[in-house]
């Protein structure tokens, strides 16, 4: 299987698409020769980077959306609808993480991580898949996590939710098989973007917990997820030391790595 081919009357939707990996995932997209629909919460950014890649040729549309809100993201399918354009390859790759226990979270933050990381993935997929599969071509990139691989106490929501990302995305893949259409869980390990400071933690202290070698930049993140999206492969886990710790977190039991998370987890430190 390989990313459809880019035409005129077709587009590539990416979520989250105003910094970090979207961003990057849109420029790769964009190199390529597809046209984007770039969608995220701040227009601003957004028209930035349509601004940026004006050179590339293709045709880009901004679309400000709040996908933690329903009707926003119903208001989202009709104005991409309403452009005539065939959306071959979707990109969810929107998400927060909360930071710190549960029994001390603040209750609408924790509901709008999930509803932004498992529900608009999840609705997002269930508007666009059946066009694709109709036509016989498509292509569908979920940003999870490898926090799907394990719980992750200090980021409860957030581990779980990636693993519903894995879980989902590996299942409608094998669905579509025979369609045209294929599915790919892209699974990032630590990523220089700015994401642990936007939940909380002070600058630099999320590097502070991980060795460096399993740090990635954005832009190889989102090469390695297109690129295996391109290749047809169920999920993608860019960094040799990230696949490693995947591997591992698997096999080993639960009960032993669970209070080892617990205690290196920077927001369950005293």
């Amino acid at each position: 299987m390989s990313l459809p081919t880019p035409a005129p009357d077709r587009t590539a939707v990416v979520t989250g698409a105003s910094s970090g990996i979207g961003a990057e995932i849109a420029r790769e997209l964009a190199r390529r020769g597809h046209g984007l629909i770039l969608v995220a919460r701040r227009a601003g950014r957004l028209e930035e980077l349509r601004d940026q890649l004006a050179d590339r040729g293709v045709r880009i549309e901004v679309m400000p959306a709040d996908l933690t809100d329903r009707d926003d993201r119903s208001r989202l399918s009709g104005a991409i609808e309403a452009t005539g354009l065939e959306v071959d390859v979707l990109v969810n790759n929107a998400g927060l993480t909360t930071m710190g226990p549960v029994h001390r979270s603040n209750v609408a933050a924790e509901v709008g991580m999930i509803e932004l990381d498992v529900v608009a993935l999840a609705e997002l997929c269930t508007r666009f898949l059946p066009a694709m599969v109709r036509r016989g071509r498509g292509a569908v990139l979920n940003v999870a996590s490898t926090a799907a691989f394990q719980p992750l106490p200090g980021q409860a929501g957030y581990g779980a939710s990636k693993a519903f990302v894995l879980s989902y995305t590996r299942s409608i893949d094998g669905e579509l098989r025979g369609t045209g259409v294929n599915a790919t869980a892209l699974c990032p390990g630590p990523v220089h973007t700015g994401f642990g400071e936007a939940a909380g933690l002070a600058p630099g202290e999320a590097e502070g917990s991980l060795p460096s070698f399993m740090w990635e930049p954005a832009e190889a993140v989102a090469r390695a997820g297109v690129d295996g999206l391109d290749r047809g492969h169920p999920v993608v886990i860019p960094g040799a030391a990230n696949r490693v710790t995947a591997a591992i977190a698997n096999v080993v039991p639960k009960r032993l790595l669970v209070p080892l998370l617990s205690m290196s987890h920077p927001a369950l430190r005293d």
